[in-house]
């Protein structure tokens, strides 16, 4: 796998797009002028990495379309499971897997974030991209573009998919083996995938469709837990056995009770591209997206009785080595959802090369159903029915618009401006219902969520080499945010909370010195005010009590200071890039207890200042006839203020390793064989602003992990190969609050036409 870099053009020649149109490296600034569409403003000022359809055929056994990001310079995609839709958030230098809303994804200038929220469950809507269309994936690092808003502070991803010149057709089937032994769970968690692809180019006219299906059964991600302490000394309850002993992320010892969230899943996805041409330098594109998600979440328990029956609920208190404790309805936990979204898009785009372009892009994402149905009877009953209760999210969605211009007053200068709005609506109703498998809601809403967010911005960069030599980048964003009809509500009628508007403006530069030919210094300085997300402001939760427990609509947004130097090295057969990174950012979102109060109070707070500083090197070269291409970060991310909760000062940011590093190593034996062998590591982290969770080889914990990987493909002929690959080939066993997968092979069959 090659990492593309800005200093060389060779890298890039397949990466943006096809011979003429291929982008132009100049005094460390990538130019960007194909024609294929692309949400990339023209002149990117600072870091880009990448990766090829080819290099993801040959290197990774891709899945999923994150995957293609895997072996990337400090980038993770926190991914569980074949297929997960909700917990795979990307981790950037100074942003870990709890802050999805600081980076951004895109598919053909699509927009995939889910800026709904921000943590765990709003990841961005991979399923809309299948590892087969992508024809290529372009990362920017840092927010040093006036074209992206504040979001941009981490990263930058963008899927550019193919579009045919001729007929073809694809087809691939993949299957998948886990053999998984953690606590007392001891089974085997198979999957098989589907794809098959048909796309023409007739006259003016190209289209492309993706049809693609996935059965995949993951590992355990939750264990019902009871502490040690919490238990109450005697011979109260029926005695159990099977409980397994062990410390949690604190330490502090603890029983595992059994296995939860153990998901079959079942995906369909449908991608279908239609584009015309109306001249050679303008092209209209529609993209249409499908995506259904049906899941079973099923628990195990490990407890059994004297008789060696299965202990979940309904016997009363449990006894475990002379301590009593009782067992909950949910502590088994048994859930069915049923999703299904649509994405639209619709872009139309000039290329002359000449004196102006235009561009004018709209996409629509909706969750046409959502629906997650949980049980709260006990267990083994709740498998046939019973009280539950529905959470639905229908009519949840986004959209975008965005209009945008290139002008080249001369050879020396490129001006880019444009206009872009955002809109996102939340809308959650949980509502109890008799029979949790299939029945209708009962009565009003337990709780409901709904509130709107948009942002309307302008935009504008100036690129000019104002020296042979010397080449700057300034430019400038102003954001206009609005958030309105925000509800936290109980019951039914409760008021909606007071609308609330900001403005804020963004600058940004860099600076360019062609040292040398083989040498480019870089210097890039930006802004980025990343506002709150509508469940940040609006969604509260229930506590155990029955008490809803309210966000904060007064939340103030994060903004940070970012600022890059690097110097990039053209090596004889490869590249070499050092990377000095600082970011400071005040007001950081976070949930943590406020100690100011009494009674303290647990939500998403503003943390008063987050600095973080890291050094980067990447590195690319054919050595001894192997294709490498590595990584290297060392990062210090610590909590420089904290007044509501100061036990944090001074602490590393959750889920911010100190090391991290990645590694890719393949040789072609001939142009239908090739081996890879590839790695990550990442350090010790922590989840908790304290940095209290010591353990992180625990359930709850982020623990360190090296893990490697092995592909080897064979193409029989021009239409037929296949591959064998082994993901956590060392069978690791690493945490990110839940369990990651352990050794898992892989096998693919794959057509092409």
């Amino acid at each position: 796998m090659k990492n593309t870099m800005s200093p060389l053009a060779l890298a890039l020649l397949a990466a943006f797009a096809h011979a003429e149109d291929a982008p132009q490296h100049q005094l460390g600034t990538v130019t960007i002028t194909g024609n294929r569409p692309t949400s990339l403003p023209t002149q990117i000022p600072t870091t880009i990495e990448g990766i090829t359809r080819e290099e993801i055929e040959r290197d990774i056994n891709a899945t999923d379309a994150e995957d293609a990001l895997k072996y990337l310079p400090s980038l993770l995609v926190r991914k569980r499971y074949i297929g997960d839709y909700n917990h795979a958030v990307l981790s950037t230098r100074a942003s870990g897997t709890g802050n999805s809303a600081r980076s951004m994804v895109y598919a053909d200038g699509i927009l995939l974030s889910n800026y709904l929220g921000n943590g765990a469950t709003f990841a961005p809507r991979w399923g809309m991209v299948s590892p087969e269309e992508i024809e290529r994936v372009d990362v920017l690092y840092g927010p040093f573009s006036a074209a992206y808003g504040g979001n941009s502070v981490g990263a930058v991803v963008d899927y550019v998919t193919r579009m045919p010149t001729k007929f073809e057709a694809h087809a691939k089937l993949t299957f998948t083996h886990q053999p998984f032994k953690l606590y007392s769970s001891n089974e085997n968690y198979d999957g098989k995938q589907g794809r098959f692809a048909l796309g023409d180019r007739n006259g003016a006219w190209s289209w492309f469709v993706d049809l693609s299906r996935t059965d995949s059964e993951g590992q355990p991600l939750t264990f019902p837990t009871r502490t040690l302490a919490s238990g109450k000394v005697g011979t109260a309850g029926t005695p159990v056995a099977g409980a397994v002993s062990g410390v949690d992320r604190t330490n502090n010892p603890w029983y595992l009770l059994g296995a939860g969230t153990q998901y079959h899943t079942v995906q369909d996805q449908l991608k279908a591209k239609l584009a015309y041409d109306f001249s050679p330098t303008m092209r209209a594109t529609y993209t249409f997206g499908l995506w259904r998600n049906d899941s079973e979440g099923r628990p195990t328990t490990y407890l059994r009785d004297a008789a060696g029956q299965p202990v979940y609920y309904g016997t009363g208190a449990i006894n475990i080595d002379g301590r009593s404790y009782s067992l909950g309805k949910t502590d088994f936990n048994v859930s069915n959802e049923d999703l299904q979204h649509v994405m639209h898009g619709l872009t139309l785009k000039t290329n002359t090369k000449g004196v102006f372009d235009w561009e004018v892009a709209a996409s629509l994402y909706e969750y046409d159903k959502d629906q997650l149905r949980a049980a709260t009877v006990e267990l083994p009953g709740a498998l046939t029915g019973g009280k539950g209760r529905l959470v639905n999210q229908g009519g949840t969605g986004w959209n975008t618009f965005a209009a945008k211009g290139v002008w080249r007053p001369d050879a020396a200068q490129v001006v880019e401006f444009g206009y872009q709005r955002e809109a996102y609506k939340l809308s959650t109703k949980e509502t109890p219902t008799n029979d949790w498998v299939s029945g209708d809601p009962v009565g009003d809403p337990s709780s409901r969520f709904t509130g709107k967010t948009e942002t309307n911005s302008l935009y504008a960069q100036d690129t000019w080499k104002f020296a042979p030599q010397w080449k700057t980048v300034l430019g400038a964003r102003f954001e206009h945010w609005h958030a309105h009809d925000g509800v936290t509500a109980t019951a039914a009628g409760a008021p909606p909370h007071p609308e609330r508007s900001e403005n804020h403006v963004s600058p940004k530069a860099a600076l360019a010195y062609q040292a040398s030919e083989d040498w480019v210094l870089k210097a890039s300085l930006g802004r980025a005010v990343r506002m709150p997300t509508v469940s940040e402001l609006y969604q509260g939760g229930v506590n155990a009590a029955g008490q809803l427990t309210n966000n904060d609509p007064n939340l103030k947004p994060e903004k940070s200071w970012t600022t890059e130097l690097s110097g990039e090295r053209k090596l004889a057969d490869g590249y070499l890039r050092l990377t000095a990174f600082g970011e400071r950012t005040t007001d950081a979102l976070y949930s943590q207890t406020n100690v100011l109060v009494t009674p303290n109070v647990t939500n998403i707070q503003n943390v008063d200042r987050i600095r973080t500083k890291g050094l980067e090197v990447s590195y690319a070269a054919k050595v001894l006839g192997f294709d490498l291409s590595s990584s290297l970060t060392w990062t210090d991310s610590k909590i420089i203020r904290n007044d509501k909760a100061p036990g944090s000062v001074g602490k590393w940011q959750p889920r911010i390793p100190e090391w991290r590093a990645t590694g890719v190593a393949t040789y072609e034996f001939n142009d239908k064989l090739s081996a890879t062998l590839a790695a990550r590591y990442s350090g010790k982290q922590y989840s908790t602003l304290d940095n209290s969770d010591i353990n992180g080889f625990a359930y709850q914990g982020s623990s360190k992990y090296f893990t490697a990987d092995a592909r080897l493909r064979y193409r029989f002929n021009q239409q037929w190969s296949m591959a064998l690959g082994v993901d956590n080939l060392n069978n690791y066993q690493y945490w990110n609050f839940h369990p990651y997968p352990q050794r898992t092979y892989v096998a693919e069959l794959k057509f092409d036409l």
